[in-house]
């Protein structure tokens, strides 16, 4: 269970954290456990590699509270091989419609586990920058925000608000429009390949690294190989029958995306049946 030396550990870091290469770059887990351990098998172990998640690690899956807590006995283990970024599912509101709320409630008799996990959630970092070059955030940019400094000045230690810089960051999504539109989520924003370039041209970065949308074949380029999409969840709810995938920066920041599948049968678990959740359906 979360502890006080968790947030000690994450209040620590600053909205905008600084990584140093080479690094693992993470997309969405959304509680499939079984698979976070098959990631960890193809992509290796922790210390051994650095690691950074970009959000969204509860919800839909069957398994949101050992998800989050292997990653954050992980964290508090080693500190400064692990780095983990909100997502939008790291929301009170948002958990208690897709999962993670009932799955505590469940697996514990009360909500009081689902309350200490979503208090840490308010003390995770909005991004990440990888050598000064990489600048990863969960969902995407902001029209509110031109500089990596605006992000630094922003109040994280708060519920995931409705609209505004900080939720832009975690829901906004790229799409083949120019400039800004309006996202079919309800918040954030889709923005186009104008923005993108300029926000790269701004802040001296040379590539977006992002999670938030499903990636077939586990990761997406656009605008001419300036952002990318990483999706770590495979065969996503069960059902959509994806691979997943990793970004490995090298030393100089050189790419290489490892692809993989789910975790075999015969080291998986389901839980006992039990009808279907409404957000599966």
């Amino acid at each position: 269970m979360p502890s006080d030396l968790d947030r000690e550990i994450l209040i620590e870091e600053g909205n905008v954290q600084c990584i140093d290469a080479p690094v693992t770059v993470c997309g969405d887990i959304h509680g499939q456990f079984w698979d976070l351990l098959q990631l960890f098998e193809v992509a290796g172990q922790c210390p051994e590699r650095s690691y950074l998640f970009m959000g969204d690690f509860v919800d839909r899956g069957y398994f949101s509270v050992e998800t989050f807590l292997l990653l954050l006995a992980i964290k508090v283990r080693w500190p400064d091989r692990v780095c983990l970024i909100r997502g939008n599912h790291e929301s009170r509101q948002i958990t208690q419609v897709y999962g993670f709320y009932d799955e505590c409630t469940r697996k514990y008799g009360s909500p009081a586990v689902w309350r200490y996990c979503t208090d840490v959630f308010d003390y995770l970092s909005l991004a990440a920058i990888i050598d000064g070059r990489v600048f990863c955030v969960h969902g995407g940019l902001s029209p509110a925000l031109s500089g990596v400094d605006m992000i630094r000045s922003l109040e994280r230690r708060i519920e995931v608000p409705h609209e505004g810089a900080m939720c832009d960051l975690l829901w906004s999504d790229p799409d083949e429009i120019t400039g800004w539109g309006l996202s079919p989520r309800g918040a954030g924003f889709l923005f186009g390949a104008d923005p993108t370039k300029s926000f790269l041209r701004h802040n001296n970065l040379d590539l977006i690294a992002r999670a938030h949308q499903l990636a077939m074949e586990g990761y997406k380029m656009m605008f001419e190989r300036q952002i990318v999409t990483v999706w770590s969840a495979p065969n996503y709810c069960y059902r959509c029958g994806n691979v997943a995938a990793v970004l490995e920066l090298d030393e100089h920041l050189g790419q290489e995306y490892k692809v993989f599948g789910c975790a075999p049968m015969d080291v998986r678990s389901i839980p006992a049946k039990r009808p279907p959740a409404e957000y599966f359906l």
